[in-house]
């Protein structure tokens, strides 16, 4: 039963019901699809394994995985911030993070420390009795899930072929999860530089749905 109730908590922090403002945030993704890197399922799915495999995905399930074995909290902010490829970038980890640092201070009834989003959900997630790659993966699906919902109204797609990009996805976050539930800060690269240079380009895109 605590296992179902832990669960349960996790779910509702990583659900678009509560208040982190994710669905404001395409992580470059509005500036891919208007400069026609992304145009159609296919290479939505690709650019979204990118990300997750050698871009902040990767990253943020080591800060994650880190931070819930009990890692010093304000050192993998730091560095959450300085993996912040742009400022767009670090705009969204910050806010995100805050508003989860918000949402769980009136949850529990304590005061929460403002950290970038990964941080602050190992903060929260610390006391839960659920592995570490069951965090990371619900995590991962979280932010995967979040694109989803940006590339069906962007592109556009249609919903159940963004559930099936997102379906597609479930066996490599899996891998992922499993792989930075072992993993060091040492052990952090990214390599989605075109990721990251859409987030900057979309900064002075004319017209935006997205703040990044």
């Amino acid at each position: 039963m605590p296992e179902i109730a832990a669960h349960l908590s996790l779910m509702q922090w990583l659900s678009p019901g509560f208040p982190t403002g994710a669905f404001a945030y395409s992580h470059g993704l509005e500036q891919a699809i208007a400069a026609g890197d992304v145009t159609d399922a296919g290479s939505f799915a690709h650019w979204l394994e990118d990300v997750l495999t050698y871009g902040a995905g990767w990253s943020d399930a080591v800060l994650l995985a880190c931070g819930f074995r009990g890692e010093d909290l304000g050192a993998l902010d730091d560095l959450a911030r300085a993996l912040a490829g742009s400022a767009e970038r670090l705009h969204e980890t910050v806010e995100q993070g805050a508003a989860f640092a918000r949402a769980q201070e009136g949850l529990r009834g304590v005061a929460v420390s403002p950290r970038a989003l990964p941080v602050s959900v190992a903060d929260a997630a610390r006391n839960l009795p659920l592995a570490p790659d069951q965090v990371i993966a619900l995590f991962l699906h979280s932010f995967a899930a979040n694109l989803v919902s940006a590339a069906v109204r962007l592109v556009p797609l249609g919903q159940i072929s963004g559930q099936r990009v997102l379906a597609e996805m479930h066996g490599q976050i899996t891998q992922i999860a499993q792989r930075a539930a072992q993993a060091k800060t040492t052990d952090i690269a990214t390599s989605a530089f075109r990721a990251e240079m859409a987030a900057m380009q979309h900064e002075t895109l004319d017209v935006r749905l997205f703040r990044t």
